[in-house]
C-alpha cells in the first residue's frame, strides 16, 4: 500500500512552529495524518508502509510527558523506525542551575545527527523556570547545528504537532471549519502551565478560516508579537481573532472550547521560582473560570469540549462535561496526536539518508 500524500519536498525540514510551514505544507501533513489513521483503522497498523525502516528519531526530554512521548514512540514503530527516548538529566549536557560545566549544545546536536535521522526536543515549564523564550532558543540552537530535521515536541512558545492534532480534530468533527467559533479559555487550576499549546492554536486556527476567541482574566495576555501575527493571518485567510475577559459571553454559540490554565506574563518574565506563590494567589480570584454544564449548554448544540490533556478535572471543567459521551472529544483528540506526529515524522525524515 502506498501513501498518496507522502511527498519528498519536506524531507529534512524542521518543525519548530507551524509558522515555519506554508499553508500547503500544513495541508499535506493533515491529509497524510488522515490517510495514516484511515489505514490503521481499516486495515490495521501492520498495513502502514514501513517508510522509516532502520531510521532513528532521537527524543531529548527536559520536561515530563504522557502523550507526546507515547505518540512519537508509537508513530516511529508503526513507520518501521525507532524512537530513542533520552532524559536530559541522564546526559552530560550542561543544563539547569547545578550543572556549571558540560557538553556544548552544538556538540550534542551534531552527535545525534551522525547517529540518526531526526531529533525531537521537549523543553518547557519547570525545566526553564518558565522564563519565556529560553526553551525555544535552545531548540533553534539545536536546529542550527544539526543537518537532520528537528521537531519541537513542546517548548515555552509553541507545540506544533499538538496544534496540528487540535486542528485535525476540529475539522474531523465539523468538516468545513471556516466561520466556526473556537474558544481558547483560561480556566482555573492550582497547577501553573505555560503558553505553548494555547499560542499554537491561536496562530494556527485562523489560518484555516476559524473565528478564534481568547477568553482570559485581566493580566493574562499572551505574547503580543504572536497576537499580532495571528491577527494578520486571520485577516489573510478569512478567520478572526478576538480577546475578551467575559468567558460566559465568549462561550455563547461556540463550536468548541479549550479550557486551560496558563501563566501570567509576569511569571514568565520573572520565573516560577520567584513569582510562583504570588501567581497562585492571583489564581484564587478566578476559581469560577471553568466549564460547567450550564456554560456548556450555552454553546452551539453541536459544540464540543476539546483539550490537549492533561485536563484538571473539576477545576478546568466539571466531570460531567469531560465525560459527556457525545460532546467531549478529548480522547479522539489525543489519538489524532499520534497520527499528526506520524505524518510529520514521515514527511520530514522520509528522504533523510
Amino acid at each position: 500500500m502506498c501513501l498518496r500524500h507522502l511527498v519528498r519536498d519536506l524531507s529534512g525540514k524542521d518543525l519548530i512552529s507551524t509558522l515555519d510551514w506554508s499553508d500547503e505544507e500544513l495541508e499535506i501533513a493533515l491529509k497524510l495524518a488522515e490517510e495514516l489513521k484511515w489505514t490503521a483503522h481499516y486495515y490495521g497498523v501492520e498495513a502502514i508502509p514501513k517508510i522509516l525502516e532502520r531510521k532513528v528519531f532521537f527524543m531529548l526530554f527536559f520536561a515530563p510527558s504522557t502523550r507526546t512521548r507515547a505518540a512519537f514512540e508509537a508513530a516511529m514503530h508503526y513507520l518501521g523506525g525507532h524512537a530513542a527516548y533520552i532524559e536530559a538529566k541522564t546526559t552530560r549536557m550542561a543544563w539547569g542551575k547545578e550543572e556549571k560545566v558540560g557538553e556544548a549544545v552544538k556538540d550534542v546536536a551534531v552527535m545525534y545527527e551522525r547517529y540518526g535521522h531526526g531529533i525531537g526536543v521537549r523543553i518547557l515549564d519547570k525545566a526553564i523556570d518558565y522564563i519565556y523564550g529560553r526553551g525555544n532558543s535552545y531548540i533553534r540552537e539545536i536546529a542550527k547545528a544539526a543537518n537532520v530535521p528537528v521537531i519541537n515536541m513542546a517548548d515555552d512558545m509553541f507545540h506544533p504537532t499538538q496544534g496540528l492534532a487540535d486542528l485535525y480534530t476540529f475539522r474531523e468533527r465539523f468538516g468545513k471549519v471556516e466561520g466556526k467559533k473556537y474558544v481558547i479559555m483560561w480556566a482555573y487550576s492550582p497547577e501553573i502551565r505555560g503558553w505553548c499549546s494555547v499560542q499554537e492554536d491561536m496562530i494556527l486556527f485562523p489560518r484555516f478560516g476559524v473565528d478564534v476567541v481568547v477568553a482570559r482574566p485581566p493580566g493574562f495576555d499572551l505574547d503580543p508579537k504572536l497576537v499580532e501575527k495571528a491577527k494578520q493571518l486571520a485577516k489573510e485567510h478569512g478567520g478572526s481573532l478576538e480577546f475578551t475577559d467575559n468567558y460566559k459571553e465568549a462561550l455563547e454559540g461556540a463550536h468548541a472550547v479549550f479550557p486551560r490554565n496558563w501563566a501570567s506574563p509576569k511569571l514568565v518574565q520573572l520565573g516560577y521560582s520567584k513569582f510562583k506563590d504570588e501567581e497562585l494567589r492571583i489564581y484564587e480570584k478566578y476559581k469560577d473560570w471553568k466549564v460547567t454544564r450550564e456554560l456548556f449548554d450555552k454553546m452551539d448544540k453541536h459544540g464540543v469540549l476539546m483539550h490537549v490533556l492533561p485536563i484538571m478535572r473539576n477545576y478546568e471543567a466539571d466531570d460531567d462535561v469531560i465525560d459527556d459521551p457525545k460532546r467531549s472529544i478529548i480522547y479522539e483528540q489525543a489519538e489524532n496526536g499520534l497520527w499528526t506526529k506520524a505524518a510529520v515524522l514521515a514527511l520530514t525524515m522520509f528522504g533523510v539518508k
